[in-house]
């Protein structure tokens, strides 16, 4: 295994958070927006019992509102962590993230919760890179005490509102033949405007927008540029995730590791015509409701 490890399987997912969990020796710290699994909890409280220094950062705004904050904050002090309300208030904390030691790092579009580990369509980046490690480290410990993010952060991480329209804007730009999106919430006008020039340009776009794929409801977002660069995480391609909110997602080259994103795309492809949707040349149109069809060779899916 290089540096990355790409995971999008629901079985992989609680094993490794709780693998990670379970490797770390002095220091875990965690992004999270939820969670609610057992498990998790369980190992969380077994790593404090043994030494390891658990530090949490949770999101100040979420459904719910402050019931649902307070039982969570409750239960992760509970198993012996430290834990930090984010320092802005009024943003919505989404960054789904987490490191042990000096790694591994996990990056991941779900959420620590039985429904995520069981349900949904998501996928994670378990990574040793230390570029990534560092500048996770340096983000969670400026959001923990109110300070901006700093522009040093290892470009690997598209962390928003600072950098996140920057960034997919010119991975997207920069396509040579192909730009694949899963994205139930894709609705961003700017993005839409350049995918639709991207594919009059002759490039194939796929967008899979529906909320429910490959038999699992669609939840993570997952970008896949060429068949040769992946992102994943947290963001979403609209505009209060690109503009208002703490996001974070990780982008990957690495051969292996892209070839499973490219696996996910075609089993979800796959599955979108085995149910039979008509094929279509359209264009994107706001907003993007799940309309469900496939493409041509070359063309736009909305499945």
């Amino acid at each position: 295994m290089g540096a990355d490890w790409v995971g999008t399987s629901v079985a992989d997912r609680q094993k490794t958070i709780l693998d990670v969990i379970r490797g770390a020796r002095r220091r875990l710290d965690l992004s999270l927006f939820r969670c609610n699994d057992a498990d998790v909890l369980d190992e969380l409280r077994l790593a404090a019992a043994r030494g390891v220094q658990v530090n949490v950062l949770v999101t100040p705004r979420a459904k719910g509102k402050a019931k649902k904050r307070r039982k969570l904050c409750d239960a992760l002090e509970c198993a012996g962590a430290s834990v930090r309300v984010y320092a802005q208030p009024t943003v919505k904390y989404h960054a789904k993230y987490m490191l042990a030691d000096e790694g591994p790092a996990v990056v991941a579009s779900f959420n620590l919760t039985s429904k995520c580990f069981e349900r949904t369509l998501d996928g994670f980046v378990l990574t040793y890179d230390p570029d990534v490690v560092a500048g996770l480290r340096t983000l969670i410990a400026g959001d923990r005490n109110a300070r901006p993010a700093p522009s040093s952060i290892t470009p690997r991480l598209i962390v928003g509102p600072e950098r996140s329209r920057r960034d997919l804007t010119s991975l997207i730009a920069q396509a040579r033949s192909s730009i694949r999106i899963i994205d139930a919430k894709l609705s961003d006008p700017d993005l839409v405007s350049l995918l639709n020039r991207r594919r009059a340009e002759g490039l194939t776009v796929e967008v899979f927008g529906s909320k429910k794929l490959a038999g699992l409801k669609s939840h993570g977002k997952m970008l896949l540029i060429d068949d040769r660069i992946a992102v994943i995480g947290s963001l979403a391609l609209t505009p209060v995730s690109l503009d208002t909110r703490r996001e974070v997602a990780i982008v990957v080259q690495e051969r292996e590791a892209v070839a499973e994103v490219a696996r996910l795309f075609r089993t979800v492809r796959e599955s979108c015509t085995l149910s039979g949707f008509a094929a279509t040349g359209r264009s994107l149109e706001l907003p993007m409701a799940a309309r469900p069809s496939v493409a041509a060779p070359r063309q736009e899916v909305l499945c």
